[in-house]
This record gives C-alpha cells, sequence and structure tokens, in this order.
C-alpha cells in the first residue's frame, strides 16, 4: 500500500478540466440541482477515474471539494474567500494570486492554470450582480453574495490575462470598541462623535486606498439613532448597519451592452429626497454626484455621512470643489460656501508603515472667510506618533481644540461635558 501511495500522483491540470468538463456536461439541463446532487456526480468521476490511475485519499478529498467550487462557487478562490483572515485576493491573470493578511501581501501556492478557467470565474461574478464584462466592457466593478467587493479587468486592457480583485470584509461587522482595542482612535474620540453623530452632524470621512474609510463608516453608523430612516446608496453595496429597522439599500448601475439605463449615484441621491429621509449614506464620492451631496446637506438632511479618496482634509476640501465643478459651472466661492455650510466634521484615516490603520485627524468646518476666499477649519484631535522611525507605529490621538458649532447638540438636548 506505501508503495502504491508513493506512485500516486495528484490530479495535473488537464486531467482536471477534463473531469469538469464531463461534471458540467452531467449538469446541463438540470433545473434546481442540489449540492448533493452535485457531489453524487462528483464521486461517479472520482470513481470512474480511480479505475485510470491511483489517486491518493487525501488527493481525492481535496479533488472533491475543487471541483465542487469550480462549479457552484468560485473555484479556487472559494478557499480564500472563506478564510477569515483574508481582507484581500489578487488574481494577476494566470501569473500568480496575492493575499492579503494583516495588512501583508504573499503569493499564494495555488494559481489558475489556464485563461479560459478564470474568465468563467469572472463572468460567474458578474453574472449575479446583473452586469456584463468583456471585450467591449472590459472594466466592471461587482460584489460577492458576503459584500466582498470586486474589480474585473479583462483583456485587451489587461494584457496578462484577466485581473480579479476582491476586497473582502469581516462576516461580522467591526464595532467601535474593537477598533479602540486595536488603537485607531480613543475611547475620548469615541465618545465625542457618537454624540456628534446622535446629534445629526454631517460628517465627511476622508483617507487613501485601503485605510479604512468603509469600516470606519460601518463602525460610525451605528450611533445612528434605530428609530430614523436611512437610505445608503453605493456604487456597490458594502455597508452592514445593524439593528436598523427602517433601511433602504439602493445600488448603481452600470449601462448595458448598448450604453442605455445606467443608474449613477447622482441619480439615486435625487431619488432619495423623495423617499422622506432622515439620513442620507453615500458610500463614496467620486465625481459629480458632489453637487447633489451637498446640495441635499444644505436642504435639511442633517446627520448624513459620506467618504471620499484624499491625502488629508485640506486634499478632500480641494477634490470636493474639482468634483462639485465637474457637475455644474458655478463660481468657486459658491461651491466653497456649499461645502462650508454642508460639512460639520471631517474624519481623516490613513495607514500606518506597520499596516495599521488609525484615525489621523478629525478637524471642524467653520465656515467660509469671504475676505480671504477660503473654507475656515480646526483640529478637534490628531495622531501624535511618540517614537518616530520605529518599524511600529506607536502613538496617541490627542485633543488639539473644543468644538465651536455646538448648535446641533443643544437642539438635540446632548452636553458635550455630561
Amino acid at each position: 500500500m506505501a508503495e502504491q501511495e508513493e506512485t500516486g500522483v495528484k490530479m495535473d491540470e488537464h486531467r482536471f478540466s477534463s473531469m469538469r468538463k464531463k461534471l458540467l456536461d452531467n449538469l446541463e439541463g438540470c433545473r434546481e440541482i442540489q449540492d448533493e446532487e452535485i457531489y453524487q456526480n462528483i464521486d461517479d468521476l472520482i470513481l470512474e477515474s480511480g479505475m485510470e490511475y491511483y489517486i491518493r485519499l487525501s488527493d481525492k478529498t481535496d479533488l472533491r471539494q475543487e471541483l465542487f467550487n469550480s462549479v457552484r462557487k468560485l473555484d479556487i478562490l472559494q478557499e480564500l474567500i472563506d478564510d477569515d483572515t483574508v481582507t484581500e485576493i489578487m488574481v494577476n491573470g494566470t501569473e500568480g494570486i496575492y493575499v492579503e493578511r494583516n495588512g501583508r501581501l504573499t503569493l499564494w501556492d495555488k494559481c489558475f492554470y489556464t485563461r479560459e478557467r478564470l474568465e468563467d470565474i469572472a463572468q460567474q461574478i458578474v453574472g449575479k450582480c446583473n452586469r456584463i464584462v468583456n471585450e467591449s466592457v472590459p472594466i466592471v466593478d461587482a460584489r460577492l453574495d458576503n459584500g466582498a467587493r470586486v474589480n474585473i479587468v479583462m483583456p485587451p486592457v489587461a494584457l496578462n490575462g484577466p485581473i480579479i480583485t476582491i476586497r473582502r470584509f469581516s462576516d461580522k461587522p467591526i464595532l467601535m470598541d474593537q477598533l479602540v482595542r486595536w488603537g485607531t482612535l480613543t475611547q475620548e474620540a469615541v465618545d465625542f462623535l457618537e454624540k456628534l453623530v446622535r446629534a445629526g452632524y454631517n460628517i465627511f470621512i476622508s483617507g487613501g486606498t485601503g485605510s479604512g474609510k468603509t469600516t470606519f463608516m460601518n463602525a460610525l453608523s451605528n450611533y445612528i439613532p434605530k428609530d430614523e430612516r436611512i437610505i445608503t446608496i453605493e456604487d456597490n453595496a458594502e455597508l452592514q448597519l445593524q439593528g436598523v429597522q427602517n433601511l433602504v439599500r439602493m445600488e448603481a448601475r452600470n449601462a448595458n451592452a448598448e450604453g442605455e439605463k445606467e443608474i449613477s449615484i447622482r441619480d439615486l441621491i435625487r431619488s432619495s429626497l423623495r423617499m422622506r429621509p432622515d439620513r442620507i449614506l453615500v458610500g463614496e464620492v467620486r465625481g459629480s454626484e458632489a453637487i447633489d451631496l451637498l446640495q441635499a446637506l444644505n436642504t435639511g438632511h442633517d446627520g448624513s455621512i459620506s467618504t471620499g479618496h484624499a491625502n488629508s482634509p485640506q486634499d478632500m476640501l480641494s477634490r470636493l470643489e474639482t468634483m462639485v465643478l465637474m457637475g455644474i459651472e458655478i463660481p468657486l466661492p459658491a461651491v466653497r460656501r456649499q461645502i462650508a455650510s454642508g460639512i460639520d466634521i471631517i474624519v481623516h484615516v490613513g495607514r500606518m508603515r506597520d499596516k495599521t490603520r488609525k484615525v489621523l485627524q478629525i478637524q471642524e468646518m467653520l465656515g467660509y472667510d469671504s475676505d480671504r476666499g477660503e473654507i475656515l477649519t480646526q483640529t478637534l484631535y490628531e495622531f501624535e506618533e511618540e517614537t518616530d522611525g520605529c518599524e511600529k507605529v506607536n502613538g496617541r490621538l490627542q485633543k488639539r481644540a473644543e468644538l465651536k458649532n455646538r448648535q446641533k447638540l443643544s437642539r438635540a438636548g446632548i452636553s458635550l461635558e455630561a
């Protein structure tokens, strides 16, 4: 038996592809087929293949699951999707798969050997989101059933084959107390932000790619009173609000193959204003929808939250100006007045050199100075690093100033000193 195991060979790609094709042929035409039936078909194929060449028992178990994942789930990627420690999956065509765990990238020991198999996975992902990806529409954003965000780039744009990037979120939403334990911010800052959210301050979260903006927005939104009507608007549904009954979730839709029937973030924001929202949460502002968001913030929809890409709070203000001007031609002073009156607080988050994520600044908007033509701000909290140059970042979010605009707190009957 030992000699037999030594001569046993693991299933190669050619044999696997042959078995997968037979399995798909067997399942073709079946309606509402159950998982148990698929496994039975796989077991029969493995038994049949075992008569041609020896397959070790451990390999049979792996092969059984791999065949099932290839037709029912996301092929070899399913193992990573089910791994709670994985935060990002990057498929570089057939050249390799990189995985992020604890903020660090490593090359995975598995990969797709054929472009056809990888293209099947891409089509499967976009098909579940009612989207298309092909040579004429080579770039698409989608999401998985578990809420993971997916970006797919196909040839001819992607020169080394289909590129799939999956941002995986925790199955259980991360709450503020967990962020405090991780050192993202202090309990003092959490208590402060909780009161601002309850009082209806408009908060904008800025940060770079992978800095944790969506995670922080999720955690912050849990302080919204549960009896309010909340509308979420996103390119790809990622927010995971907990315990809210009167919740409306909306997702943008790309144009079809004919370039028609697109539903943009701008369309959704305008529609949401007719849906009697108490608060509007916009997952991310990237373009001309900024003007619609600001108009909503300036017309009584207090307590709204959104995010945007920027390297600092000041950069975020500049980007918002640019995005507004993409949507409407109005004088720059008018744009700055809209921003200054619509947004109350900017929270800037960042990813540090040791891969941890921190709240770096909390700034208050003080209004628009017409003489200088500038938006006035003050820093309420700022991250102060205690030891420069070390690989591990040690520091604390320090309080720099007191909140000046307290009208919303007063109207809500909330005191910062309590």
